[in-house]
């Protein structure tokens, strides 16, 4: 008889499987007894509403994830909020990357109104950069409140005029690192996660994650 599986510990406030994929391979190896395969969760998985992203910066929409998540499942959870900032943009398309071209999540439609936008700029000035705010949320208990830490990542690079590769999501065929002949989704899974915004963040974040699950 075949043991029952083990419950989640973590939980990621996402909907995202690129990014549920990016966190586990993250966090292999790194959690003292913890099975990334089924113990690290998506909020659909942990039955965690959805978190209307109400903040104006990427510190206040994670944190607003990750907190929710947590109070909703008593589990210690995680919300990342990233997006692309475009130089001669001012930053943008920032918070709204994700829902550029007004549907969220239409990677391809968010991608081509981009490239539209920048047509005229000249290749020196096409700077950009992926920007992550990663949070750690850890529920409150009789014995006092929560914990709540937020970190962050930067990928800088430039923007290409036409997409290449078909590794990633989002923008990542768009984005060539500074240093790097590839865009972002012509990197291998290990490539991109040794350098990426998410990465970075995730990393600093994980010596406040490994402390949370050991006390918990």
């Amino acid at each position: 008889m075949s043991a029952a599986p083990a419950a989640p510990r973590l939980v990621l406030a996402t909907h995202n499987k690129g990014k549920l994929r990016e966190l586990r391979e993250l966090l292999r190896g790194q959690v003292p007894g913890l099975d990334v395969d089924t113990q690290v969760v998506d909020a659909a998985s942990a039955g965690a509403p959805d978190v209307v992203e109400t903040g104006v910066t990427f510190a206040e929409n994670s944190l607003l994830k990750a907190r929710a998540v947590a109070e909703a499942t008593g589990l210690v959870a995680i919300a990342d909020d990233s997006g692309l900032a475009v130089d001669v943009m001012g930053g943008a398309p920032g918070i709204f990357s994700a829902r550029w071209a007004g549907s969220h999540g239409d990677d391809e439609a968010n991608l081509q109104l981009l490239l539209n936008q920048l047509s005229d700029v000249p290749d020196a000035h096409r700077g950009a950069a992926f920007v992550c705010a990663a949070a750690l949320a850890v529920p409150g208990s009789d014995s006092g409140p929560g914990r709540e830490v937020v970190e962050y990542g930067q990928l800088e690079g430039v923007l290409l005029r036409e997409p290449r590769g078909d590794g990633g999501f989002g923008y990542d065929p768009v984005l060539q690192p500074a240093g790097e002949k590839r865009s972002c989704a012509e990197l291998t899974a290990d490539e991109k996660n040794a350098i990426s915004h998410r990465g970075k963040a995730f990393r600093a974040l994980l010596p406040a994650v490994v402390e949370a699950l050991r006390d918990r």
